[in-house]
């Protein structure tokens, strides 16, 4: 089947504010990979768009007709996320309270996004990777294979290879996903889309906000086009928005950016609030994960309490040494507990007991 559109394409086709030679480069690759079924991989830091690339090459697919199916490997523990990929049946586990389809089952006839699948145990990687060529899979509790017809595409905002390299992520897995693999560029590689963001940004807050900017002062574009933006897009979006919220006037100026903008060099690493207190820590971190998450998505009470509970589990196990009993006592939990919490994230713990 050949694809309607031809290389006169325009940005906003793929869901991207951008033309600069980078980007157009993107969407060239975008539009040869969306007409055809192989793997695509997504490479790119935090913020940069796969998301949307994602989408764009569901959308411009011979599948577009078909569902459309997103799932972050890296907002739900390995037992959870067994389930919310393959599916269930009911009685397989505790609150396995009826059959549950998955997410591979649901995507049939269309397109699955793995997103972070860097994030991915390799207990999870040995079935994905059984997915991608045998095209089957079973449901957690159940024997009976059930066949999909369903094209995969997955993220990673790390370096596969490294994670190879390490022993993180299986090679066979990696080399399956690694069909057409696009790498997103970094916003600071593409400063020239910086003001088309900006004035994207502007007029969409400013219509969520009922607020209206209509110009930029060139001393604040200056140095929003100087910035270094590790967090990329995601992260412009959210100052933009930050200084409709604030904005008293009708004209984005210097004093709306936030000092890690307008500090000086040593200062570019600044956070945009600097928390004095535990409270404020918390309030920052749950406002900054619904902030970069997609507006429709239903799994922030996962995302950001697996998250947090994750990462306390680990520091306190690499603070003990890995000794289950000592951080059991440091954390003020059940032994047993600990241990079904370790299992539930894949932590990995050697120290002898």
């Amino acid at each position: 089947m050949n694809h309607p559109f031809d290389y006169r394409f325009r940005p906003a086709d793929f869901g991207l504010i951008g033309d600069s030679p980078v980007m157009r480069d993107v969407y060239r690759l975008t539009l040869k990979a969306a007409n055809s079924n192989a793997s695509v991989l997504l490479l790119g830091e935090t913020g940069t768009g796969k998301e949307l690339i994602a989408a764009a090459l569901h959308r411009l697919s011979p599948r577009s007709t078909g569902p459309f199916v997103r799932v972050n490997c890296g907002a739900l523990p390995e037992s959870l996320l067994d389930s919310e990929l393959f599916g269930h049946v009911k009685g397989s586990f505790t609150d396995a309270l009826r059959d549950r389809t998955g997410r591979f089952e649901a995507a049939t006839g269309g397109t699955i996004f793995l997103d972070e699948i860097n994030s991915t145990s390799k207990t999870l990687q040995v079935k994905l990777l059984r997915v991608l060529q045998e095209r089957e899979f079973e449901r957690v509790g159940e024997s009976k294979t059930i066949e999909v017809d369903v094209r995969v595409i997955a993220a990673s905002n790390v370096d596969l290879t490294t994670e190879v390299a390490q022993g993180r992520f299986r090679e066979d897995l990696f080399w399956r996903l690694n069909v057409l693999p696009i790498q997103l560029p970094p916003l600071r590689r593409r400063r020239e889309d910086i003001e088309p963001l900006v004035r994207h940004f502007l007029r969409v807050c400013g219509e969520m906000n009922r607020r209206t900017i209509e110009r930029i002062q060139p001393e604040a574009l200056g140095l929003l086009c100087e910035y270094h933006w590790p967090g990329n897009v995601r992260e412009l979006q959210n100052y933009i928005e930050r200084a409709v919220v604030l904005a008293d006037g009708n004209e984005l100026t210097t004093a709306l950016l936030p000092q890690c903008i307008t500090g000086d060099a040593q200062d570019a690493q600044a956070a945009v609030f600097r928390p004095t207190d535990d409270q404020s820590l918390i309030r920052e971190f749950v406002f900054n994960v619904i902030a970069k998450a997609d507006r429709e998505a239903t799994d922030l009470y996962e995302r950001i309490v697996a998250a947090v509970e994750k990462e306390l589990l680990t520091q306190i196990l690499t603070a003990t040494n890995g000794t289950q009993t000592k951080a059991a006592t440091r954390l003020g939990i059940n032994r047993n507990t600990l241990y079904k919490k370790i299992k539930e994230y894949g932590l990995d713990t050697s120290a002898e007991e």
